[in-house]
């Protein structure tokens, strides 16, 4: 190291601190690293102004680390803080402590591979028709990471398009207005982890269900990203959701090309999106096909009929 003794001294400092959190075993994240030998974690700044820095536990189950400078806030839960200075929001440990899940595994080699390369690359696109297990496994796969302690959080996605109706106005809030787009995502989880777990882990802010267009301007870290139902995203949303792939972060993109609900004419994000990045390095994707589904029987026939060649009834076409 060179430079002057105070510079010297300082950069030792720090030096010695990732260091020491090292030799205990701590797993930093690249950005930890780079916090800490630009002076700007939490540890830094209370030592630069220890009687200025705070640290407390909201209600919502986040610890709350303000940097000098920060104003308390004491409205609500005190989670926004009322000024430019750094807020770092992280979810408490306590918050997924004990979390049991329904064990999930594999029922043909296109799951498995898709298992295997959300668990190996930081983007994956889950291409292909109903029943394939496209969105289920994606969720396991988050609460899994969540369990394991390689996500700190599950934000989950859907395009709010309805389904070739017009539904009109919705009463209630607007939890309630959204509910008939996220129940699928809801029903994933009801299908792996106690309906009750489900809310608290809402609660404590380490699971979001949200509509698309509240993802403009954020930044995911350290989190589990799924967008269901992809393709129902125009190219313009697509690139608004891959693009908020942040540190330490997973992305899972799912949705059958086959039945978009986009008005006609429009250009679906999921296809452009495959299009453009096949074949990039650390983005996966596996094309399921109908022998992949695992629905009931009946589903792989009905899917097979839709995409065969249509033909008028015949005489003699009967249901039982």
């Amino acid at each position: 190291m060179k430079g002057n003794d105070e510079g010297v001294q300082e950069a030792r400092r720090r030096i010695d601190h990732l260091l020491g959190k090292s030799r205990k075993g701590r797993d930093l994240a690249l950005s930890d690293i780079e916090a800490i030998l630009l002076g700007t974690d939490a540890a830094s700044a209370a030592e630069r102004a220890p009687e200025r820095t705070t640290e407390r536990r909201a209600s919502s189950g986040y610890r709350v680390v303000r940097s000098a400078g920060a104003r308390e806030d004491h409205s609500g839960d005190g989670v926004e803080p009322r000024s430019a200075a750094r807020a770092r929001l992280v979810p408490s440990e306590k918050a997924t402590t004990g979390l049991r899940m329904n064990q999930v595994a594999a029922r043909n080699e296109n799951q498995r591979r898709y298992l295997e390369l959300i668990e190996r690359v930081p983007l994956v696109f889950g291409v292909g028709p109903a029943g394939t297990g496209k969105t289920f496994l994606a969720v396991a796969a988050a609460v899994r990471a969540l369990r394991t302690g390689q996500c700190r959080r599950v934000v989950i996605t859907r395009p709010v398009v309805e389904a070739g109706e017009r539904l009109g106005f919705l009463p209630g809030d607007l939890q309630a207005k959204l509910n008939p787009y996220t129940r699928p995502v809801y029903d994933a989880f009801y299908d792996l982890i106690d309906p009750e777990e489900v809310a608290r882990l809402e609660e404590n802010g380490v699971i979001e269900v949200a509509p698309l267009a509240y993802m403009r301007g954020r930044t995911l870290n350290n989190a589990f990203a799924i967008l269901d139902e992809g393709q129902n995203t125009s190219i313009q949303q697509m690139k608004m959701f891959l693009t908020r792939l942040g540190e330490g972060s997973r992305m899972v993109v799912t949705g059958d090309p086959s039945q978009t609900d986009l008005e006609h004419g429009a250009r679906s994000g999921l296809n452009d999106a495959v299009a453009r990045l096949r074949g990039f390095k650390d983005i996966g994707l596996v094309e399921f096909s109908v022998k992949d589904i695992v629905r009931h029987p009946l589903v792989e026939q009905i899917v097979r009929a839709y995409e065969a060649p249509s033909r008028a009834p015949r005489e003699g076409d009967r249901f039982p």
